[in-house]
């Protein structure tokens, strides 16, 4: 069984940074391909960034050239720097899991979820 912790949302004043990060437990860290998505009340979940298991990344539009995604796997954990942020970047942002190369557990995963709150 897979879970997952994020950690390190807070209150940022426009243009300021925060680091979110995502500890996976279970098995296998390195064979699941990690994302994070955001959600607002009311809202469809978004898409905000993936790294794959293979190491390629890939982000939404929204956040592009702001946001940067990263893994150690030796930590089983995954980051998200967000520099630059803006009050429409207020949400809660959830860490994800699923993997193709395991049979065992392959999700999909969510986290609890960390709010962020970015003031104008």
């Amino acid at each position: 069984q897979v879970q997952l912790v994020e950690s390190g949302g807070g209150l940022v004043q426009a243009g300021g940074s925060l680091r979110l990060s995502c500890t996976f437990s279970g098995r296998a860290f390195s064979l699941y391909d990690m994302a994070w998505f955001r959600q607002a009340p009311g809202k469809e979940r978004d898409f905000v960034a993936r790294v794959v298991s293979g190491g390629r990344i890939y982000y939404g539009d929204s956040v592009k050239g702001r946001f940067t995604i990263s893994r150690d796997n030796a930590k089983n954990t995954i980051y998200l720097q967000m520099n630059s942020l803006k009050p429409e970047d207020t949400d809660v942002y959830y860490c994800n899991a699923v993997s193709t190369l395991v049979t065992i557990s392959p999700g999909p995963y969510w986290g609890q979820g960390t709010q962020v709150t970015v003031s104008s």
